[in-house]
């Protein structure tokens, strides 16, 4: 008897760096995956032979070609702006790309008989919390336009279940770092504006100075606190995601994807120095606008719902495998 082939899952954004991560999760598991990806922010040295559809979330008429008449399972949807400070001074791109691209690909989903999606989101929608670690039943009010674009997507997840039937789970991140254990894809943005990889940067002396913003907050060494979560968790989350939806599990969930609890900047620098066996050079500069003493979020909901827990989340081993990547690739994927 011919073994039943598993579901095919589309990823949109797949070239990215949690988007490759989450390819490389469905495929060690098992699905058959096909990358839809413009290669505007992506790689396609991180897809290692996947089929990749390349187009525009905004051409709509790619979207129906990509999805219809392909038996796709369910979607993952990563693709979208996400510079915070850009989504400030530029707001029309992010309205028309992640918002506008989002509601394109609903659109072709429905085209296409697709009822199912996991969807990117972040904790930016909650703006700034008074209260910590944060829950999902926070209030959702976002202060800049990259946090407003996501809220927006999540409203348009939330009318779609109401009005057409479609099941969705809407992850909202904290911060990704790390890289795949095996080192086979990694963390590779331009501009880099990441912690961690601008750390590694510094100690590998590809950076001269790094910048610290602000030594001053009420925090136990007057650096910035953040939820730190391995790339390869947030990849299991989105696996754990799907299969629930394939199983019968309906609505429009959302889930935060936090670690429960918090590193300092000044904590990173010093996991750094122990990984690497180097010395960060640094500076504390002033505090930049908006940002918050801490952000961290609680992961007990999906830990209840979905069996979700962190594994590779302490900070020493997301450093750990970032500095492997980072020492094999230089240069990103630029030397793949």
């Amino acid at each position: 008897m011919e073994q039943a082939l598993q579901p095919l899952i589309a990823v949109v954004g797949g070239a990215g760096y949690i988007g490759s991560h989450t390819v490389l999760a469905l495929r060690d598991q098992g699905f058959r995956v096909v990358v839809i990806d413009d290669l505007s922010e992506g790689h396609l040295g991180a897809l290692h032979g996947v089929e990749l559809l390349q187009g525009s979330l905004l051409d709509r008429a790619f979207l129906d070609h990509a999805l219809v008449g392909r038996g796709i399972a369910a979607v993952v949807h990563f693709a979208a702006r996400c510079y915070v400070g850009e989504s400030v001074t530029d707001p029309g791109s992010y309205y028309r790309n992640n918002v506008g691209g989002t509601l394109n690909l609903l659109d072709a989903m429905l085209l296409a008989g697709i009822r199912r999606i996991v969807f990117s989101s972040t904790c930016a929608t909650y703006g700034e919390p008074r209260e910590m670690p944060i829950l999902e039943s926070f209030p959702q009010l976002p202060v800049n336009p990259y946090g407003n674009t996501k809220l927006v997507c999540e409203y348009l997840l939330r009318d779609y279940h109401r009005a057409h039937g479609m099941d969705s789970v809407a992850l909202r991140y904290f911060n990704a770092a790390g890289a795949d254990p095996e080192g086979r894809v990694g963390e590779d943005h331009d501009p880099e504006t990441h912690l961690i990889p601008l750390v590694l940067r510094a100690a590998a002396g590809r950076l001269h100075t790094l910048k610290v913003f602000g030594n001053d907050y009420p925090t136990r060494d007057g650096t910035c606190i953040r939820d730190y979560v391995h790339v390869t968790d947030l990849a299991d989350a989105h696996v754990r995601a799907l299969r629930s939806m394939l199983a019968g599990t309906g609505g429009a969930r959302a889930y935060n994807l936090g670690n429960a609890t918090g590193t300092t900047v000044l904590e990173v620098i010093r996991a750094a120095e122990r990984i690497t066996g180097k010395k960060v050079p640094f500076e504390v500069v002033g505090r930049r606008a908006g940002d918050p003493p801490v952000l961290v979020g609680s992961p007990a909901k999906i830990a209840a719902e979905l069996g979700w827990n962190p594994s590779h989340s302490d900070i020493d081993t997301i450093v750990r495998t970032a500095w492997r990547w980072h020492s094999e690739h230089p240069e990103g994927y630029g030397d793949a």
